[in-house]
Formats: C-alpha cells, structure tokens, sequence
C-alpha cells in the first residue's frame, strides 16, 4: 500500500504529516506493507528544498526527522502509484482532483475525515504563523497518522478504498 500526504507547497504540513506517518507506521510494524511520501500540490517554486526549518524543528520535538525530506509538487502519474492521496484541506483536495487521471479522483481524500478524526476537516496552515502553530498542526497529523495506522489494522489491504 503507498499513502502520499499532500499540501500546498510540500515543506511544511506535508512533510510533517509524511514524518508522523512513517513513525506510526513503523512503530505498527506496518512498514514492511506500507510505503509514504509527500508532494505539494502548487509546490513547483519549493521543488528540491528541505522543509521548512520550524516544520523541521517540531518534528524533531516529537522524536521525529524529516530534515532529508525534499519537497515535489504533486503529478497526476502520482493516482496511478500511490493507493490513497491524503490532503490536508479542501483547496488541496479540489487541486489533487483537478491533477487527477479520469477514474482516478477518488483517490484523494481529505485526510482528517478519512482517518475518522471528528470535528476537524482542515490542517491549518501554519508557514505564517509561529511555532505555536506549526505545534497545533502537528498535534493534528499526528492524530491522523495514529488513526490511519489503526484504520489499515483494523481492515488490511481494504483500507485502502476511500470512505
């Protein structure tokens, strides 16, 4: 199964989400059947660069390196290759689905929902805010990280079908 995370730019809530992904899964012992990566959806101008340094530090906070992370924007050869698009907000979901290949669509979903995170659809965007921001936003993928790890447990390989 491949789950790409994605956000506007590829270098703040997309790596973060990419990082607090990898770690859950790893700590499931779902590596072995899980594969993840992140893209921007209008990252091109990002393209090659690390992520933010604050992404970077609040990552590392919760035990988490992204650092060698580089940023790529989104292609529609992407819907072909990964099982799930996971979007962090409905602007980024509305851009995936425009990319996406006729029949392909589906496959990006807004990410909060699809792990069953209730009320919250949405992770905020904190490139022009302070670390208090880039702390929430983490606190948020994080939570959608470990809620997606128990959706894949709970339903196998059927975890991939959008919902």
């Amino acid at each position: 199964m491949k789950l790409l995370v994605v956000c506007l730019g590829n270098i703040c809530r997309s790596p973060m989400g990419e990082g607090a992904l990898r770690a859950r899964i790893a700590e499931a012992g779902l590596g072995s059947w899980v594969q993840v990566d992140s893209a921007g959806t209008s990252g091109h101008w990002h393209a090659g660069r690390s992520p933010d340094p604050r992404a970077v530090a609040c990552a590392r906070q919760h035990g988490v390196d992204i650092a060698a992370q580089r940023a790529r924007q989104l292609l529609a050869e992407d819907f072909e290759e990964y099982d799930l698009v996971l979007c962090a907000d409905a602007d980024n979901l509305r851009e995936a689905r425009e990319l996406a290949p006729a029949g392909f669509e589906a496959r990006a979903v807004l990410w909060l929902p699809w792990a069953g995170i209730d009320g919250a659809d949405v992770v905020p965007d904190p490139y022009y805010g302070d670390m208090g921001d880039f702390e929430h936003s983490w606190a948020l993928l994080d939570t959608a990280a470990q809620a997606t790890v128990r959706r894949l447990s709970r339903r196998g390989d059927s975890g991939i079908i959008p919902a």
